[in-house]
């Protein structure tokens, strides 16, 4: 049954991904918040050091930390079986900043890599374009071009009622007449082209790093594992759900369609959020400090971790008194090795 742009959304069985995304919500909370909070710190130092991708990575994480606080919205809206609460505007305001997610961090993504392209394929060619000044006038435009098209959900009505009038928040099933030629470009322009430059980036710095003869391992290292890294986001956070979107824009017209594809297609959504997660990683591939202060937090915890093993040992093959004496040597050495850490870092 085709259905016109006047009716209301077609009635979905919500609850297989309303126990998922709650679930991964949760999680991308959880984790996200304290790891963007410390890729802001490594953002800060990188930008007193000057170092142009301190610019990128800043953006990056700022349009991170955006999304992560609309969650609880979407959490609570998911609590409430998919039935928003808020006003439209409150609405529109997720919607918008789930979208600006998106396609900022893909920008921002595009960024790194031909960044570090100029700077192994054209380390002195294009210098003035790895410049603190020129990553902020590049930054600038990404957020300006974003904002330009998010706006127009804020020109349309986000808020639906299903068959069981509840109140569905940015989502249209099928979609309405004026999200096809918005689907379009968010497809061709806002992933195809970028994964274009993201690949061709990929494989001349891979290239240009294995043929490289001054360049230090260490070095070389870093770099493979941060344009490795950037790819792989970009792959599994954005690729499912572009593909599932263009599949919806070209072939859902009626709701039997779309009940063949909800799933699929919100499971692809969710992969898009854990780009919030993985983004801080690259950090550990720019920042040497950053490399640092996670090797000594895992010598820590592995040296702790030796520690109390060697105390249960002791206690299983000494007697209950030698055991005692034991622990509390271990114990010392705990508090001691911590304070040794904390000095440290």
């Amino acid at each position: 049954m085709n259905m016109s742009e006047e009716q209301i959304n077609c009635t979905i069985n919500h609850d297989i991904h309303q126990y998922l995304f709650s679930v991964a919500y949760l999680l991308v909370l959880l984790v996200g918040l304290p790891a963007n909070a410390y890729s802001l710190y490594h953002a800060w130092l990188q930008l007193k050091a000057r170092n142009e991708l301190g610019v990128y990575l800043l953006n990056l994480t700022i349009s991170d930390l955006l999304y992560l606080g609309s969650l609880p919205l979407w959490l609570q809206y998911i609590f409430q079986g998919d039935n928003w609460s808020g006003s439209e505007w409150l609405c529109q305001l997720c919607g918008f900043l789930l979208y600006e997610n998106i396609y900022v961090s893909i920008g921002f993504l595009c960024c790194i890599s031909i960044d570090r392209y100029l700077a192994v394929v054209y380390p002195f060619r294009f210098s003035a374009f790895r410049t603190v000044r020129a990553a902020t006038l590049v930054s600038t435009v990404v957020w300006l071009k974003e904002l330009a098209v998010g706006v127009v959900f804020f020109l349309h009505k986000e808020l639906s009622r299903d068959k069981h009038n509840q109140s569905v928040c940015f989502e249209h099933y099928p979609m309405k007449t004026w999200e096809y030629q918005i689907n379009y470009y968010r497809f061709y322009i806002g992933f195809l082209f970028p994964l274009g430059i993201l690949s061709v980036s990929y494989f001349r710095v891979l290239r240009a790093v294995g043929k490289s003869a001054g360049t230090q391992t260490s070095q070389k290292i870093r770099i493979k594992y941060l344009v490795t890294s950037t790819i792989v986001i970009f792959l599994v956070c954005f690729s499912p759900y572009h593909i599932f979107l263009l599949v919806r824009t070209i072939f859902e017209r009626d709701c039997n369609f779309i009940e063949s594809i909800f799933n699929y297609y919100h499971f692809s959504l969710l992969l898009t959020s854990f780009n919030c997660v993985a983004d801080p990683a690259l950090y550990c591939f720019i920042s040497e400090s950053a490399q640092k202060g996670i090797q000594k937090a895992h010598d820590a915890c592995t040296r702790v971790f030796c520690c109390c093993s060697k105390s249960h040992g002791r206690f299983n093959t000494h007697s209950t008194e030698l055991a005692v004496t034991n622990d509390n040597v271990t114990g010392t050495s705990v508090v001691t090795l911590l304070q040794q850490i904390k000095t440290e870092v």
